[in-house]
């Protein structure tokens, strides 16, 4: 938990499937929200937590993700609007529960759009994108292998030089977030009064 005083909304992000939540561009998507004056939670799945590499089912990512973020809700980021989002798998967890979670905003930091390599087409996960009503921004690589979602009624997406990893230009990462949030913070309501509680809780979670 990174909280700061007297927080605009808080900023929950996930890690994607291959690493945990000391991602690069996690990292800058931090800093960037620190800056913006955002309080920030990095959330590491239980499978990692666990010590396992391989990601559980999407039910269980689903259930396991809601389940932090109401428990978030209720204790350090209470009164806060939270925006949600994640790198690569995390940033399809943040949309298919953006409902569920009660989110302001979705942040995706690399959408895995469509797996690449497949010998048999397989189906784009654009429609997870697509469910998304509240304002979305998506960082993406310009030579993603996964491909690069198009914008959308409430999506902007932000191409960035580099791939899938977004280590080429960590600086535009963090330029697109901060700018993103800068707008949502300026919207009518998000101004919520300080937190209760400025208790640090240990990063990463569950």
């Amino acid at each position: 938990m990174y909280p700061i005083e007297k927080p605009k909304l808080a900023l929950v992000l996930g890690h994607g499937a291959g690493g945990g939540v000391e991602s690069r561009d996690l990292m800058a998507a931090r800093d960037a929200a620190l800056a913006e004056g955002l309080t920030v939670a990095l959330v590491e799945q239980p499978y990692r937590v666990a010590g396992r590499r391989s990601p559980a089912p999407a039910k269980q990512l689903d259930a396991a993700w809601t389940a932090v973020v109401e428990a978030l809700r209720g204790n350090d980021l209470s009164g806060l609007p939270v925006i949600v989002g994640g790198r690569s798998l995390g940033a399809r967890v943040a949309c298919r529960t953006v409902a569920a979670t009660g989110a302001v905003g979705v942040l995706c930091l690399a959408f895995p759009l469509l797996p690449p390599g497949r010998s048999k087409p397989v189906p784009s996960r654009l429609p997870e994108l697509d469910a998304v009503r509240v304002p979305t921004l998506v960082v993406q690589g310009e030579s993603d292998p996964f491909g690069v979602p198009p914008p959308g009624k409430n999506r902007t997406v932000v191409g960035v030089r580099g791939d899938h990893s977004l280590r080429s230009d960590l600086d535009a990462v963090a330029a697109a977030v901060r700018a993103w949030l800068a707008e949502l913070t300026e919207e009518p309501g998000y101004n919520a009064p300080p937190r209760r509680d400025s208790r640090v809780a240990k990063g990463g979670g569950l």
